[in-house]
């Protein structure tokens, strides 16, 4: 074939090649404009069950009223919930496959050394749906467990004798106990276990003394007196916990840390598909049906715009990066 024999085929390929190239970006637009127009996969990237699977079901069926299309809840459990994680970030951004993420998803950016996912490329921050903060409980039966104050007294009187149980190293019981220890200069002995529903068995028990918890799985043991809840770890009382004062109304600052449920995209949504998840998630979350079973589930409602929660993300990545550092945790 000769050189203008090819310049001519070119040529006559160029029409076809425009209006190929002026024909994507249409439809683009349009297949944004139509969104969903298909299911929608929502992973949980933790057995169900659990808290997050709890969120992800009831935001699943909420949304599906919301978007008109089924959202099909996806449990990807594994490793601290990376690999559903990472699933999700290998995933094509447009708004078909979104992540229930929760804090693990920022701690484990700060635990490991190689999470394999990026928070603020490989995601696209929707909105928070709840959280729950952290809560210090002990058995009740301790001489010490009438208030912080003497919990933390008992602890400094006697160095790495007390334990503090968790759900696992790198968990949000583990982190949160670790700032805690920050905050006081208290040396206490970490339990890690398989899941907070143990650690909570054996403080029943008296096997050890201490665990964070969250109040979902705390506050049927603790109404029944089995447990004492010590303090809150928000910025002010939770009316879901009236009674339990917070860790900064015992003047201990910088103790707030809650167990955030979200929805997240993968990173490159367009902007368009980001805001229509955006008004259906607020649109749920302002159903007093879902607010109902939320504060049944003792959560509290928590929507925030996708900016907010990209804001959020960045201050808990620093934290938790510094909490590490601080207490010298080895990253995994």
């Amino acid at each position: 074939m000769t050189i203008r024999s090819v310049a001519c085929r070119v040529f006559r390929m160029l029409p076809v090649i425009a209006v190929v190239a002026t024909a994507s970006p249409v439809a683009a637009a349009a297949q944004v404009h139509e969104y969903p127009a298909r299911q929608i996969r929502l992973i949980v990237p933790l057995a169900p069950g659990g808290g997050s699977d709890f969120v992800g079901r009831l935001i699943g069926q909420k949304l599906s009223e919301q978007l008109g299309q089924q959202v099909v809840v996806d449990n990807r459990p594994g490793a601290a919930s990376l690999v559903g994680t990472q699933i999700a970030a290998r995933s094509a951004p447009d708004g078909y496959t979104l992540l229930l993420a929760d804090a693990g998803f920022t701690i484990n950016i700060a635990f490991f050394k190689d999470p394999r996912y990026d928070a603020h490329k490989d995601f696209e921050p929707v909105s928070v749906i709840a959280q729950t903060p952290y809560i210090l409980v002990v058995n009740p039966q301790l001489p010490y467990a009438k208030s912080l104050k003497d919990f933390i007294a008992a602890a400094r009187a006697q160095p790495g004798k007390l334990a503090l149980g968790s759900a696992g190293s790198g968990s949000g019981t583990h982190m949160t106990g670790e700032l805690f220890r920050l905050r006081t200069g208290i040396s206490m002995t970490h339990v890690p276990y398989k899941s907070v529903g143990p650690a909570m068995a054996d403080v029943v028990a008296g096997q050890i003394q201490s665990t964070f918890s969250t109040p979902p799985t705390s506050l049927p043991l603790a109404k029944a007196g089995r447990l004492r809840i010590l303090a809150a770890a928000a910025p002010k009382r939770s009316p879901l916990l009236p009674d339990v004062p917070t860790f900064a109304e015992n003047g201990l600052a910088g103790i707030d840390v809650s167990n955030w449920y979200s929805v997240m995209s993968v990173g490159g949504t367009p902007q368009p598909v980001i805001q229509r998840l955006t008004t259906a998630i607020h649109r749920a979350i302002a159903s007093p049906d879902m607010r109902e079973r939320l504060a049944n589930a003792a959560l509290e409602a928590a929507p925030n715009t996708p900016d907010a929660f990209r804001a959020m993300v960045d201050r808990e990545i620093k934290r938790w990066v510094s909490v590490v550092k601080d207490a010298g945790i080895a990253q995994q």
